[in-house]
């Protein structure tokens, strides 16, 4: 169990590049880093495009005046200067400026906590990739919803064997937030329905990024072989970009496996649910109830795990965070991600490379995955909908 004692030497100095005031996720990145106060300190931020509305922001979260910039490039030059300048930076902006933000402050020597999906392209990906082994830094990624301890159990059971060979895998990440018409949207809605800023896609880059990810941490010994991807724009000034999406897939192991993701299910709040079917029993797990998972073997009666309990397997209690009982939610998964990270820039500024190989944490090659996922749905969905083998 974690107490939020601390785990690496002292607190990384961490900095954000946007989630500001206007910002959707920002507040999760910080609750998330901030949690245990032993693995980050926040000492810097150019917050907003608006460098007065993001100043102000910073220096109602405590960030001293001098410290606020306007811009990532202003930022990266000042703490550049100082002896206690800034290590890790996280990037809270539209996707298409992950790229070059990424880029300069891995140039200028930062570890970066980057927000999915990651970049446009996997060509982008690898290029990152091998700049940060360069440099010998961490890139993390925030699939936050990845970290949630019954997900790790799910994971070690598989692993034990307990519901048999892998046959079928469920997935869902839908809601019906975006049911409406564009008329008035926000500012977080514009840009992730316009192609220059949110890429190739909107809602599988958006949400089904997250529940893919989190299907390769619980199944890592299996990889997709081929899919088809069948979307859709309800909405039609969102086009070319889908608002709802249908993923089919074929594993290399003989498993099948499906992905629904929508914005457009209109009264939805079921978020995302994952089923992983074994030749002997199934595994369930629902964000609505993160706390809790349904063991169904065949023939027996269901049975209802919880968090927290001495009967679940230590790499789940080694992530529970309140106990049994206590109720954990997104904010501590995203904790347990940012911990992770930082345990992994530790590890990687010591050179201790045997404790980096023992971190679950989604890293620049998950990243690297998830933009691979979009480029092939994409690929299959702009080819009529036909099966693509993944590549």
């Amino acid at each position: 169990m974690l107490h939020g004692e601390r785990l690496i030497e002292r607190p990384l100095r961490w900095g954000m590049v946007g989630g500001g005031r206007t910002g959707q996720v920002g507040y999760k990145h910080r609750v998330g880093a901030l949690r245990d106060n032993t693995a980050y300190q926040l000492v810097c931020g150019a917050f907003d495009l608006d460098f007065a509305r993001g100043k102000d922001f910073g220096v109602n979260i405590g960030v001293t005046p001098d410290r606020c910039y306007p811009d990532y490039h202003a930022l990266i030059a000042a703490e550049a200067r100082r002896a206690d300048g800034v290590e890790v930076v996280t990037i809270a902006t539209p996707n298409h400026t992950h790229y070059e933000i990424t880029r300069a402050c891995l140039e200028a020597g930062l570890h970066v906590i980057c927000e999915k999906p990651l970049f446009f392209t996997v060509a982008e990906c690898e290029e990152i990739e091998r700049l940060a082994a360069r440099k010998g830094l961490i890139v993390g990624v925030t699939y936050g919803y990845s970290a949630f301890p019954m997900l790790l159990q799910m994971r070690a059971m598989v692993a034990a064997g307990a519901i048999g060979e892998v046959r079928m895998v469920d997935l869902t990440y839908i809601h019906g937030f975006n049911s409406g018409d564009d008329t008035n949207p926000s500012e977080a809605q514009k840009w992730r329905t316009n192609p220059k800023t949110s890429g190739p896609t909107f809602v599988l880059g958006d949400i089904s990024t997250h529940t893919y990810y989190m299907s390769q941490v619980i199944l890592p010994h299996m990889k997709i072989a081929r899919l088809l991807c069948d979307r859709q724009s309800f909405i039609p000034s969102r086009a070319p970009l889908e608002d709802n999406a249908y993923v089919l897939f074929h594993y290399d192991n003989g498993a099948v496996g499906r992905l629904w993701c929508s914005s457009v299910c209109a009264g939805s709040m079921e978020a995302q649910t994952i089923r992983i079917v074994g030749a002997k029993a199934s595994l369930v797990w629902r964000e609505p109830h993160p706390n809790e998972l349904a063991y169904e073997v065949q023939g027996q009666p269901a049975q209802l795990m919880h968090h927290g309990m001495p009967y679940l397997d230590p790499l789940s209690l080694d992530s529970d965070r309140l106990g049994a009982l206590h109720t954990e939610g997104l904010g501590e998964s995203w904790a347990n991600l940012y911990l992770r990270i930082a345990q992994a820039i530790d590890a990687q500024r010591r050179g201790d490379q045997a404790k980096l190989a023992t971190l679950l944490y989604p890293s620049i090659k998950d990243g690297t995955e998830g933009v691979r996922w979009l480029e092939n749905c994409v690929r299959s969905a702009d080819a009529g909908a036909a099966w693509v083998d993944f590549r």
